[in-house]
């Protein structure tokens, strides 16, 4: 969705933060810092303990970056920033050594969850715009650590951003959509229905279909490699004032994503089951390119004042937890390339300046 995405995971303008920070003094950082445009990568020392990454390359230089995801050729990835001056996300394109990066949405409302469609040639997206023209408002600090609920659509376009097409008409929250392995449908999150739930339609926007139910965030999808299981995010309230309080933060398009574990399904949303019990924000998960394992983002493993996440892998049948990056920041959004042999994510690691995201790909090691 800091992709945070909005994880498209939903939380990089939330979870990576130090929250002693105001959010009107890191809005001045991501004006004044902005992000620049690399013209090669620059090469970065992994962390002690991170055996499973090496050549480590940083590919944005400053601002705020996040939520890359690979094309399905593997040579370009499709990232939201806030360079350009601009105080919210908006999606970019770039080849995977950092070349080449291209704006390919309009630069109105607020952008978040993009991915490449129809091998390649297409692209989809989130936007506001079509409610806001501009950078929406950022919650009220007094309310704590919320995250605000904008009206995104769904919009697909060409690859380069031309022919924009607003997919979905609902008016509010819906994004962190990923396409199946077969490129016919689309999972996605949304408040259509008044609750945050997980839904499909076919790519073309129609058949939409409910997969989730219960009451809370049920969120970032991501389809198995198989397409036949989705794992996904989920925080389900259960006692009356937890349920009372979530409700409340949501008539106010707003949500508390403090507390989230994962969750697998399959494809046609039965047999929904939860893998982790951490009682902490994990979030962002994808899986390895053979379906055999998770990886996903987490602060369970510390204080989660420090702002300090790390990626880690897990079994779907919630097994095997294995930590992978070690950094002492954020680290969040990971994704295989398709052949498996790379990694990429975005991370606080080797920030100039305090907060900055950038994106960071690494050969990856088994």
């Amino acid at each position: 969705m800091l992709r945070i995405r909005t994880d498209c995971q939903a939380f990089v303008n939330t979870t990576s933060r130090n929250l002693k920070i105001s959010p009107v003094a890191l809005a001045l950082v991501a004006v004044s810092l902005g992000a620049q445009t690399l013209s090669r990568p620059i090469p970065r020392e992994s962390e002690p303990g991170e055996s499973h990454l090496r050549n480590l390359r940083q590919l944005t230089d400053g601002g705020e970056n996040a939520e890359a995801y690979f094309s399905h050729d593997g040579r370009r990835l499709i990232f939201q920033s806030t360079r350009d001056g601009r105080t919210c996300d908006q999606q970019y394109v770039m080849r995977t050594d950092g070349s080449h990066v291209r704006r390919v949405s309009s630069g109105r409302g607020k952008t978040t969850c993009g991915y490449f469609l129809n091998g390649d040639r297409r692209i989809f997206y989130a936007s506001s715009e079509a409610t806001e023209k501009n950078c929406p408002p950022r919650p009220d600090p007094s309310k704590g650590y919320v995250w605000r609920l904008d009206p995104f659509d769904i919009y697909t376009a060409r690859a380069d951003g031309s022919g924009a097409h607003r997919l979905t008409n609902f008016g509010l929250y819906t994004a962190e959509g990923v396409l199946s392995p077969d490129g016919k449908k689309i999972v996605f999150t949304s408040l259509k229905d008044g609750d945050l739930d997980i839904y499909v339609m076919s790519v073309d926007g129609t058949d939409v279909r409910q997969l989730t139910h219960q009451l809370g965030y049920d969120g970032g999808p991501w389809w198995s490699p198989d397409g036949k299981r989705i794992v996904y995010r989920a925080n389900h309230p259960e006692t009356p004032d937890a349920i009372a309080t979530y409700k409340d933060l949501l008539a106010q398009r707003l949500v508390r994503p403090n507390k989230m574990d994962l969750w697998i399904m399959n494809a046609d949303g039965s047999d929904q089951r939860q893998i982790t019990h951490l009682g902490a924000a994990s979030f962002g998960p994808s899986w390895t390119p053979d379906g055999k394992k998770v990886i996903f983002s987490s602060n369970h493993h510390t204080d989660p004042k420090l702002g300090n996440f790390d990626l880690f892998l897990i079994n779907p049948d919630g097994s095997g937890i294995e930590q992978v990056t070690t950094a002492p920041t954020f680290d969040g959004f990971p994704m295989f390339s398709p052949d498996g042999k790379k990694l990429v994510w975005a991370s606080n690691r080797h920030d100039a300046n305090p907060h900055e995201t950038n994106i960071f790909i690494a050969d990856w090691v088994n």
